[in-house]
């Protein structure tokens, strides 16, 4: 049975190569997204990510309209804003800015920020963990099952060790987050999340019955959408307030069957009149299978720097600086294996399959690319192979469309 091809999205880090600068991600990253409106592209997206020496991407709003001024027709948007460093009546003005400008083309893509546990501060004591089942930031990764799974031609990994359980990488990350200096301490999900659905409706009231008016808001035509990296709170409420869901393969594959599963049993009709479901992968597409394996190499030590925390995703190693697998400590092949091993790599051909099967097992309605290499025109080059060998696919209305907001 042939798969019906659904759109290609890409979700962009902006990221830092070693031996480059920030500056330089920017711009390479306003410039890659030109390209992909013209390879045909439906969206991309712009993650939140602070203090990472790797990742320039730290502002999706502002990214999100320098490329909403230089294209035509991709959408433009987040994965995601952080609910605890941004509220979401100032992520939805932002947004609703650019959405005054680029009408139909933005999303608004939200997710609960990682907070370090109670538990885990001076004395067990500190605000209240508003985030139980973080899905943005470093994972809370589930517990680890017992055994890898193949489900219908899909590899589902076993979830790598927890290592927040360390108290010196727990004080580090307290320590950045001072540093930010915009830990904020989120409300109720759901709350969140009408708040931004009820100002753009031009209905929302305070607890007092007072009626407030966001004109940047009110009646924006942007698309809210809700990104989850489990089966828990995210993905629920993406489910009952009836958002499209972004789910995210590529930050925890252990998870995806849940996180998909729990989204599209919370359903019901709301803004999308069915459940609509983008799914995230790590891809690299070269022209052979030979040159995709040497630009695959440095991956595993950029994971290995996020999971471990200690400053964040380091800047993008070359190949020839990257660790050989096989010279890598058990210990830390436990710790990146689910991502290494289920990142999508290949020649053209290869990697179709790869995200064919995906898409069926999980019933994605759309896929959402993120790509890692250190030379940026082989991520472009990427790009390019798979929107060739993906073949066209309908620019089709945003899921927003579907019902009414």
């Amino acid at each position: 049975m042939t798969t019906r091809r659904v759109p290609l999205s890409v979700l962009d880090l902006a990221l830092v190569a070693e031996g480059s600068t920030g500056v330089q991600a920017i711009q390479r990253a306003v410039a890659l997204a030109v390209d992909l409106d013209q390879l045909g592209y439906r969206r991309v997206w712009y993650a939140e990510h602070h203090l990472a020496p790797g990742v320039a991407s730290a502002a999706p709003a502002v990214l999100a309209a320098a490329v909403a001024a230089r294209t035509t027709q991709i959408s433009v948007g987040s994965g995601a804003v952080l609910l605890s460093t941004t509220s979401p009546l100032v992520a939805a003005e932002q947004f609703g800015t650019i959405a005054a400008l680029h009408p139909g083309r933005v999303d608004l893509g939200l997710g609960r920020a990682f907070t370090v546990p109670p538990s885990a501060k001076p004395g067990g004591a500190g605000k209240p963990d508003a985030a139980k089942a973080p899905d943005a930031g470093p994972p809370a990764r589930p517990p680890a099952s017992a055994a890898p799974r193949l489900v219908d031609g899909l590899y589902v990994p076993p979830a790598p060790p927890n290592g927040l359980n360390d108290p010196a990488l727990r004080e580090r990350i307290l320590a950045q987050q001072d540093v930010i200096g915009a830990q904020r301490t989120p409300a109720d999900f759901r709350q969140e999340v009408e708040l931004v659905l009820d100002v753009q409706r031009g209905t929302y009231r305070d607890r007092t019955g007072g009626a407030y008016t966001s004109p940047p808001v009110e009646g924006a035509a942007f698309d809210l959408w809700l990104l989850a990296s489990s089966g828990g709170e995210s993905a629920t409420v993406a489910g009952a307030l009836g958002l499209p869901l972004a789910a995210n393969f590529h930050v925890s594959p252990a998870t995806i069957l849940d996180t998909v599963a729990a989204y599209r049993a919370a359903f019901r009709p709301g803004v999308v009149a069915e459940p609509y479901v983008t799914v995230s992968a790590d891809v690299l597409v070269a022209q052979t299978q030979e040159r995709a394996r040497v630009l695959a190499e440095p991956f595993a030590d950029w994971v290995l720097s996020i999971r471990r925390g200690e400053r964040g995703a380091i800047a993008y190693p070359s190949p020839s600086a990257a660790t050989a697998w096989t010279d890598r400590p058990d210990a830390e092949r436990a710790l990146v294996a689910d991502r290494v091993d289920t990142r999508i790599v290949g020649d053209p051909a290869t990697v179709v399959e790869r995200l064919e099967t995906l898409q069926r097992v999980t019933g994605a309605d759309e896929l959402l690319v993120t790509t890692a290499t250190h030379d940026p025109a082989e991520t472009r080059r990427s790009f390019e192979l798979l929107a060739e060998a993906w073949g066209s696919t309908d620019r089709v209305p945003t899921p927003a469309a579907a019902g009414a907001v």
